[in-house]
């Protein structure tokens, strides 16, 4: 679509994920802007993204975030690490002024960097993450491009999102997965005093990683970072938050059958909720 096509007048904030786990990142940002309407967008038939190359996800991604705007969203947050680390960049630079200079698109990565500064002391930084969000470095540089003193150690864990999205978080398995890795961390580096979560389905896991993580470790989920980031964003930027509509609803999308989506959103959301299939 052109960008003379697209909607000029104000629309939702969209919300993008491959998959379920952004639901954590929407219930935060509707608990700090609840009078906002949002529309979320699972890619839910095409994930998970976390093991695909750079450009099949900028490819989905942008094919996602352009739906978004052509029903009706002005500004999209991609609420997904992965895309967050493979395609944020590429859409801001080359694809926003294609589409529509006016329009934004923010990641999740920028904002839960910002407060690592003043939580770490020993300057020592573990990171849990897909493989993909691991082997894109996207922590480890954004980090250093604030605080070049900070090491940041990442372990890759690629069981944890299915064991989010197979309703096996409470399991003794999970247990067995969690504490493997939780070891790994620490033997890559004892002197860890931080730890991004940084997998929006993680939260679902924050108990049992606590339970295996030392106590005088900090452990660090995403949502509220981020909640708080998009508020001050749209106070700086007035032109942005008056194309953003606030009637406090939310629409939910899916590329799954609805059948589907619903029992795995439950994992992620309390409450009920209506959703919608969509095409691509």
């Amino acid at each position: 679509m052109s960008k003379g096509l697209l909607p000029k007048s104000p629309g939702p904030i969209g919300v993008f994920d491959s998959g379920y786990g952004g639901l954590t990142i929407l219930k935060h940002i509707r608990e700090v802007m609840p009078e906002y309407d949002f529309l979320y967008f699972g890619d839910n038939a095409r994930a998970p993204y976390g093991t695909r190359s750079f450009q099949v996800v900028y490819e989905f991604t942008v094919q996602c975030v352009t739906r978004l705007f052509e029903m009706g969203a002005h500004l999209v947050i991609l609420a997904c690490n992965t895309a967050s680390a493979k395609a944020l960049r590429t859409i801001q630079q080359i694809d926003l002024p294609r589409l529509d200079a006016n329009r934004r698109v923010l990641g999740i990565i920028r904002p839960t960097v910002e407060s690592i500064g003043d939580i770490t002391e020993t300057r020592h930084v573990g990171l849990f993450a897909t493989p993909g969000t691991v082997r894109s470095l996207s922590y480890s540089l954004e980090i250093n491009k604030l605080f070049p003193d900070i090491k940041v150690i990442g372990e890759a864990c690629p069981i944890w999102v299915p064991l989010v999205e197979n309703g096996e978080s409470d399991s003794e398995g999970a247990d067995f997965f969690i504490r493997r890795h939780v070891e790994n961390l620490f033997a890559k580096d004892p002197e860890i005093d931080t730890i991004l979560l940084g997998c929006t389905h993680y939260p679902i896991l924050y108990d049992k990683i606590r339970k295996y993580v030392p106590q005088n470790v900090k452990i660090i989920a995403q949502g509220e970072y981020v909640a708080s980031s998009l508020k001050c964003y749209l106070e700086r930027h007035p032109e942005i938050d008056a194309k953003c509509t606030k009637n406090g609803s939310c629409r939910y999308l899916t590329t799954e059958s609805v059948e589907t989506f619903l029992p795995n959103a439950s994992i992620f959301m309390k409450g009920d909720v209506t959703a919608e299939t969509i095409s691509l």
